[in-house]
């Protein structure tokens, strides 16, 4: 029997220039424009009633509310983080990206069948375009979007941490009110699909996204990607957009940041006492390293606070690792079953229907399935 000592480890990763003969490299296509920031996502729930009290308790800002729509933002300057629309069942529609200036939406619509969408319903205005990915979701490309002025926001006490070489918080005490840890902004979205080479080629080459990680599988093929936005010089997320392969077309989660990790503490002890459902956290991930706490919405949909994740310029080489299931975080609670597809007969007969219809290899499924089975934490 393995001693608990033979888990601690972290994967290797090698960077691109450097990979091992049997990796295959993630090819990117010469893109149509550059996105420079995931704005909101639009969301079909039959309830506005309980989707506008988690998004309270989960910290945003409630800008409008009707009868059939409710519109959010965070703190930060952006007009809108999430929208809802009243229908008939409770589906998530699809993102909405800003893409640059010099970006040309009409070459969107000549080279890639997009719609130019109505300004008036476009959440502070502007101009877009809509298109679908290759599951059929719609994505929204806008331009031209007025920006807020910033919510009042409280300083990080991360700043007066005091530690084995600094003593920087003299005479004074943490004490962080115990609110719902305030959203500043939207910051990654998380996608689940069937044909991961489609998936990640397409959103390549329509957001001109650079690949930060690259996660294969035993055969060296990529199978997840965290994708980062194009800003140049300027810092930008670790990730902005995630792709991961798999059974189904999917909507995985979305990620909010907020101040701090007693933000995230002071949240996640709101979010409790108002008996919204808990999922996994707190806790560090290991690629993008933000310390994070994941919540699902009244309608199982699930959400993550994160703080503290890391940028990178667009000269950062592209990394590569193995995909495990241990690689998700580096330290913290048990990562929950439910990150893993459920071996019940519905996927039974989902997995059966991609064989035969020739959508997904079995080897492939094997090897995805290897590297989700093995376990990651033995002793939590």
């Amino acid at each position: 029997m393995s001693t608990p000592s033979s888990f601690l480890r972290q994967a290797h990763s090698w960077h691109e220039s450097r990979l091992p003969d049997f990796v295959q490299p993630l090819i990117r296509p010469a893109p149509l424009g550059t996105a420079t920031e995931l704005a909101f996502l639009r969301w079909e729930k039959r309830s506005l009633e309980s989707i506008e009290c988690f998004w309270r308790d989960f910290g945003m800002h409630i800008v409008s509310r009707t009868s059939t729509d409710l519109y959010a933002r965070g703190a930060r300057s952006s007009p809108c983080i999430g929208w809802v629309t009243k229908g008939s069942r409770d589906r998530f529609i699809g993102p909405a990206f800003v893409v640059s200036d010099d970006t040309s939406l009409q070459r969107y619509v000549d080279e890639a069948g997009a719609q130019w969408i109505d300004a008036t319903n476009i959440p502070g205005g502007g101009r877009g375009v809509e298109l679908h990915d290759p599951s059929g979701r719609s994505v929204w490309l806008l331009q031209g979007q007025t920006r807020l002025p910033d919510m009042p926001q409280r300083e990080p006490v991360t700043l007066q941490t005091n530690d084995s070489k600094q003593t920087r918080r003299v005479n004074r005490m943490v004490r962080t009110p115990i609110t719902p840890a305030q959203v500043l902004r939207l910051g990654h979205l998380v996608l689940q699909t069937v044909d991961f080479h489609s998936m990640a080629h397409w959103y390549m080459r329509i957001l001109g996204l650079i690949p930060t990680d690259v996660q294969f599988l035993s055969d060296g093929s990529p199978a997840l990607t965290f994708f980062r936005l194009d800003l140049g010089n300027d810092p930008a997320d670790h990730h902005s957009l995630v792709i991961v392969g798999g059974i189904e077309e999917k909507y995985e989660h979305s990620a909010y940041e907020v101040t701090d990790i007693d933000a995230l503490g002071q949240g996640q002890q709101v979010l409790r006492a108002q008996g919204h459902s808990h999922m996994w956290g707190i806790g560090r991930h290991l690629l993008g390293s933000q310390l994070f706490d994941y919540w699902r919405d009244p309608d199982g949909f699930e959400y993550e606070h994160y703080t503290d994740g890391d940028v990178f310029t667009a000269d950062f080489e592209t990394q590569y690792s193995q995909l495990e299931f241990g690689g998700i975080w580096a330290w913290g609670p048990d990562a929950p079953q439910s990150m893993k597809p459920p071996k019940n007969l519905r996927n039974a007969l989902r997995i059966l229907g991609l064989l035969l219809r020739k959508k997904i290899p079995g080897a492939r499924l094997r090897q995805m399935d290897q590297a989700l089975s093995a376990p990651a934490r033995p002793w939590l």
